[in-house]
C-alpha cells in the first residue's frame, strides 16, 4: 500500500538521524519502514478516535522496542536525540491524520528506550 496523505508522501522521517553516522542507516531504514507501516496501518484501519490510534501506535513502538537491538549491535542506541526524533516522527504522523489532540507522550508509551 502506498501512503496517500499529502503531508507524509515526500515526507523524510527520522531525517535529523540520517545526518549523523552515528546512526547506522541500515537500521534507520527498518525505522522509517516501521513509521511508514503505520501511515499504511492508519489509512486503512482509520481509527474512529484516539483509543483506536494509540492501539496502532502501540504496534509500532513495539516494532521500534525490537529494533533497539540492532541499535546496539551496530555500536548505537536509541538514546535521547533519537528518543526525541522517533517521537516526533509519531507526532507528525497523528497530526497528519487529524488527531492534533493525541498526547505525544501516549502515542510512544509502549516505548523500552
Amino acid at each position: 500500500m502506498t501512503i496517500t496523505n499529502e503531508q507524509l508522501t515526500g515526507y523524510t522521517f527520522l531525517a535529523l538521524l540520517y545526518e549523523d553516522d552515528y546512526f547506522p542507516d541500515h537500521v534507520l531504514d527498518k525505522g522509517t519502514a516501521i513509521l511508514r507501516a503505520l501511515c499504511e496501518r492508519i489509512e486503512a484501519e482509520r481509527p474512529a478516535d484516539l483509543t483506536a490510534l494509540y492501539a496502532l501506535t502501540a504496534v509500532a513502538t513495539g516494532a521500534f522496542n525490537d529494533l533497539e537491538a540492532e541499535f546496539d549491535a551496530a555500536g548505537s542506541e536509541i538514546e535521547t536525540v533519537a528518543r526525541e526524533e522517533i517521537g516526533e516522527a509519531f507526532w507528525v504522523i497523528a497530526t497528519a491524520y487529524g488527531f492534533a489532540d493525541a498526547d505525544p507522550e501516549e502515542l510512544i508509551a509502549e516505548r523500552e528506550w
